[in-house]
């Protein structure tokens, strides 16, 4: 999978964001100075499939809270979700799904997967009556079952496009 740099990342917070090891980062990218990367650069991150791979996406919608699943550019499904309140906002940009963990605890419901964005994520809900709003941490919150269906239909490495 290619990453490219945004204004003012480090390879050190790219490592973070992908739960890569920095030494890895480096070894897929010989001849790169890990203390000067710049903004448009293209990083190897080892470990996730070519995006182009992939056949399902998944679009989000901040301000129509609304996640939708497309394969192969067709629209699958359209879920609600709950996205962030003001002071935490939802992150905008495009990101991939890095991980999944079933049965989190807590006020993640009954699945979380991790953005290539560290501490952000989609994930379920002890309090189904958020969806809808914009109460969250930043994160992007579902209904279980809803998550649920994703998580079991969507590969690691699928991209997540988040825009107002």
């Amino acid at each position: 999978m290619i990453h490219t740099v945004k204004p003012g990342e480090t390879l050190y917070q790219i490592s973070r964001d992908y739960r890569t090891l920095l030494a890895s980062i480096i070894r897929a990218n010989p001849g790169i100075n890990p203390n000067v990367i710049y903004s448009g650069q293209s990083i190897v991150i080892p470990g996730f499939p070519p995006v182009q791979t992939i056949s399902y996406r998944i679009d989000v919608s901040i301000n129509n809270r609304q996640l939708r699943l497309y394969k192969d550019g067709v629209l699958q499904k359209q879920y609600p979700i709950a996205v962030g309140r003001i002071l935490s906002n939802t992150p905008v940009g495009n990101f991939i799904i890095i991980n999944k963990a079933p049965n989190p605890g807590g006020p993640f419901g009954t699945m979380w997967m991790s953005l290539s964005k560290e501490h952000y994520g989609i994930h379920g809900t002890n309090n189904p009556s958020s969806i809808g709003k914009a109460v969250s941490a930043g994160c992007i919150r579902m209904y279980n079952k809803d998550v649920e269906e994703l998580a079991a239909t969507i590969p690691i490495g699928t991209p997540v496009s988040i825009h107002p």
